[in-house]
């Protein structure tokens, strides 16, 4: 068996820990955008987002089902989440 040698690829990979765990880990995207609403609003997440899910006839169905077919929507949606502090993303303060 081949050692591993410091030019190797895998032998610079950091392993993970719990310091850094995907913060959306397990996170579904209905829960996501009901947190947020929760803190901001549909006034709070246009002004924060400008996508007219949040502006015109908000709802969470119509605004997950647009999410859902939109990639970079959800990519802002769920980087506004991650920028939340952890007792607003529902997380136990440590």
């Amino acid at each position: 068996m081949a050692r591993l040698k410091k030019g190797d690829l895998w032998y610079n990979k950091p392993m993970p820990d719990d310091s850094q765990k995907d913060i959306l880990h397990g996170v579904t995207l209905e829960v996501i955008l009901t947190r947020l609403l929760a803190k901001h609003g549909w006034e709070g997440l246009y002004s924060r987002i400008k996508i007219n899910c949040f502006a015109k006839n908000p709802s969470i169905k119509s605004s997950l089902t647009f999410l859902r077919r939109t990639p970079w929507a959800r990519e802002k949606v769920e980087n506004l989440y991650c920028y939340l502090k952890p007792k607003d993303r529902g997380e136990n303060d440590q």
